[in-house]
């Protein structure tokens, strides 16, 4: 294994907030919000109600609990449930993202197809498979060599890539669309719309349920809960800072394309592009589109830049605790988890080539999309019933950060958050009414097939790994889960086994 080589830097308050914006937000998903007009505001604030902050504060209690213990949503679920659902927590963790790449990637390879001034012949470019697939490979191993660099860059450059090409554009679309309305500007926002949609039509409101996966990504912060000074407090603080933000974004900027593109126009992968664009020329600004679009391209890799470090770094500490061969626990000169991100490189890879089996690239960005927000889901029902659970099994653990001061209030957040999470499961199996996503068999086939492959592998490797998987590095070591401390405890001198989960209650 490589010299696993420690470093002192630790990330401040807002460059942690600003890592969980760019992480979390994307501007991709406007556009598929905007076909809902005035109704998209009660899907996000519906959403950040029953998602996005209990998400926030279990998080943050977990994190602030095992703040000086490595591991994430590993750490979190192993120690409520076990070794193998903490496995499988961290694995979906790590999977979706790396299954996610090629969507956001798609969005980064439009946003290069717009820097052109002829904005048909950039749409005709943004539509060509062989261009986004070059364009998606060549950002996403830019990001990975990166992340090979160390937490250092990544925490700079996500930084200044998520104000350059997240929040600086959110905030100009938002002042744009007030601009072109007090200019006289035509409003192609349908404002005779309730703002309570119609909910007995379950296909319409398929891709409004991936909108809870817009906010999904708070928990992957918890891996870097080490790296901030005074996590206890600070971390807790940078997730409302960021959440906050988030919002903000989504809301107005969903409304801000609605308001410059009429919903039957709205393409998924091009529309926020083609709003700047109108926005310019009717400010006669068309030489601002070309910049708009490079900094929306720097902005993807900021949040690609952010998923590259941050689950592949909890599945390398997993590994390490002997859940996975050495192989993926080779480290370079600097630390970093090289062998793990050349794997999830060649996944995405693969997945990138599906562009060319594809009815069109609209479709593969919906197919995936999907599949990602249904593994990701698995792995928050299991956070937040996990959250409750530890309440029980580890009730005198300090909790520097606490939902409350008894059971009650987490019994509620975490429980809204789990109803929710399962609500947004079910409801991303309906194939999508607004966009064609070709045969209805091929729509199943992929998210059923594909969901039960992902949870089998790692039930298979948990069941064929050996002791000898288990990291000797002592100077970094993987703290046990304290239902194994108690398990090594001599028999006369405990009353009662220390976890109810046999099978889990073994030394590693």
């Amino acid at each position: 294994m490589g010299t696993n080589t420690k470093t002192t830097f630790k990330l401040s308050v807002m460059t942690l907030a600003i890592m969980n914006v760019a992480a979390v937000v994307s501007l991709r998903g406007l556009a598929s919000e905007a076909v809902y007009g005035l109704s998209s505001a009660f899907y996000y604030l519906f959403a950040a109600i029953v998602f996005l902050i209990p998400t926030a504060l279990v998080a943050a209690e977990l994190a602030a609990m095992f703040k000086d213990k490595q591991g994430g949503v590993f750490r979190w679920v192993g120690e409520a449930m076990g070794g193998r659902p903490g496995f499988l927590a961290i694995w979906l963790q790590w999977i979706e993202s790396t299954i996610w790449y090629p969507t956001v990637l798609t969005f980064g390879a439009v946003s290069i197809a717009f820097i052109g001034l002829d904005q048909s012949q950039d749409a005709l470019l943004a539509s060509n498979k062989v261009f986004t697939l070059i364009t998606v490979l060549v950002i996403y191993w830019l990001a990975t060599f990166i992340s090979l660099k160390g937490l250092g860059w990544v925490g700079k450059i996500s930084k200044i890539g998520a104000m350059i090409g997240t929040i600086i554009p959110a905030a100009l679309l938002i002042i744009l669309a007030i601009v072109y309305l007090s200019a006289g500007g035509h409003n192609n926002l349908d404002m005779s719309q309730s703002f309570f949609p119609d909910l007995t039509k379950l296909d319409n409101i398929v891709l409004a349920s991936g909108i809870f996966l817009f906010y999904g990504g708070m928990e992957m912060m918890g891996i870097h809960v080490m790296d901030v000074n005074n996590p206890g407090k600070n971390y807790p603080k940078a997730i409302f800072i960021g959440s906050l933000i988030t919002v903000l974004i989504f809301v107005l900027g969903t409304f801000a394309v609605g308001i410059i593109i009429p919903a039957k126009d709205i393409n998924l992968t091009q529309s926020l592009l083609v709003g700047f664009d109108n926005y310019f020329r009717f400010l006669h600004m068309s030489w601002a589109s070309p910049v708009i679009a490079v900094a929306l391209m720097f902005g993807v890799l900021a949040g690609v830049l952010t998923w590259v470090a941050g689950p592949s770094k909890g599945i390398f500490t997993v590994g390490k605790a002997g859940y996975l061969p050495p192989f993926f626990q080779k480290t370079n000169k600097t630390g970093v988890q090289r062998n793990i991100l050349f794997v999830q490189g060649a996944i995405v890879t693969v997945l990138s080539l599906l562009f060319v089996v594809m009815p069109s690239v609209q479709s593969f960005y919906q197919i995936l999309s999907q599949l990602t927000v249904l593994l990701y889901l698995i792995m928050y029902l299991m956070m937040f019933a996990s959250a409750i659970m530890l309440r029980y099994k580890m009730p005198k653990a300090d909790r520097p950060f606490r939902i409350g001061k008894g059971n009650g209030l987490m019994w509620f957040v975490a429980g809204l958050g789990f109803c929710g999470a399962l609500l947004a499961f079910v409801l991303s199996f309906i194939p999508p009414a607004q966009i064609s996503t070709g045969s209805n068999t091929v729509w199943y086939s992929v998210l059923i097939i594909g969901c039960i492959v992902v949870v089998v592998i790692p039930m298979i490797i948990y069941s064929v790994r050996k002791p000898s998987w288990k990291s000797t590095d002592q100077t970094d070591q993987f703290q046990p889960f304290h239902w194994e401390k108690a398990a090594v405890v001599p028999a006369d001198t405990v009353a009662t086994p220390a976890s109810s989960d046999s099978t889990d209650n073994k030394t590693k």
